[in-house]
């Protein structure tokens, strides 16, 4: 999927599907990007892929045209300033909790005087190919900020948050956000529905585009999809590499042992 597509189903809040690069490889980042998918996430959060990693699975992403945000490890303009200079299509931000929260993740993705980031695009900034004003001026926004939803305060305050200027969508981390409330893993729990729920009215009535990253399991998407979450991240590329190996050695031993 192209970008512009891409942003126009974004906005328009029509269902993106995509996946969560771990493992850093070029040819895995672009196999995933063949499969087809709309947008890959290349995590940094929870995976050890490095800067160098990063930027080899954006080029990747985009030989096999699909969309790529990067998570990054933590709501910093320190981590987030190479990313941003990478050519990311979009950030993610970790364990948004308030709107100071916020405002800090979109300071990071914007140049002075409105907010902190450095000034030395590379890869977003076509390795020179487009002049540095007319970069900064029609094309460093071109990068999505994407907030996660993985605390109870952020759910709290979310209404608040919503309204911060240059927030472009928001994603959940049911994981994150049940351990939260004392109980994690304990993402389907009736009580975390409820909350599910209250902060996708909240998201609803903002207007800005959210989704979710979890498991696949049909009844459960569908009932984030109801919710009005539009953005479904499901598995990661060492977990489709595992449970397929699995499978085949499964099938192996049914043919020879039985």
């Amino acid at each position: 999927m192209d970008r512009e597509t891409f942003e126009k189903k974004f906005f328009g809040k029509e269902n993106i599907y995509g996946t969560i690069i771990c493992i850093g490889d070029p040819t895995v980042t672009e196999a995933a990007a063949l499969a087809g998918t709309d947008v890959l996430w290349i995590d940094m959060e929870h995976s050890p892929i490095s800067g160098l990693a990063v930027q080899n699975s954006l080029i990747a992403a985009r030989a096999g045209n699909s969309v790529a945000f990067v998570r990054i490890p933590w709501n910093d303009p320190v981590l987030a300033k190479p990313v941003l200079d990478m050519g990311a299509d979009g950030l993610i931000f970790p364990f948004i909790r308030t709107v100071a929260d916020a405002e800090n993740a979109v300071a990071a993705c914007s140049y002075p005087p409105k907010g902190v980031r450095g000034c030395g695009p590379m890869r977003a900034a076509e390795y020179g190919g487009i002049p540095l004003t007319e970069y900064i001026e029609n094309h460093s926004r071109k990068c999505l900020r994407i907030l996660q939803i993985e605390h109870i305060d952020a759910v709290n305050a979310l209404e608040e948050i919503a309204k911060v200027d240059g927030v472009d969508g928001f994603i959940f981390g049911p994981n994150d956000l049940s351990g939260s409330m004392g109980m994690p893993g304990h993402v389907q729990a009736p009580e975390m529905k409820e909350i599910y729920k209250k902060a996708a009215e909240t998201l609803r009535r903002s207007g800005k585009p959210f989704g979710v990253a979890t498991f696949y399991e049909e009844e459960w998407l569908r009932f984030w999809g109801d919710l009005g979450a539009t953005m479904f991240f499901c598995g990661c590329d060492y977990s489709f590499l595992y449970s397929g190996v699995s499978d085949m050695i499964k099938g192996l031993k049914n043919v020879f042992e039985k």
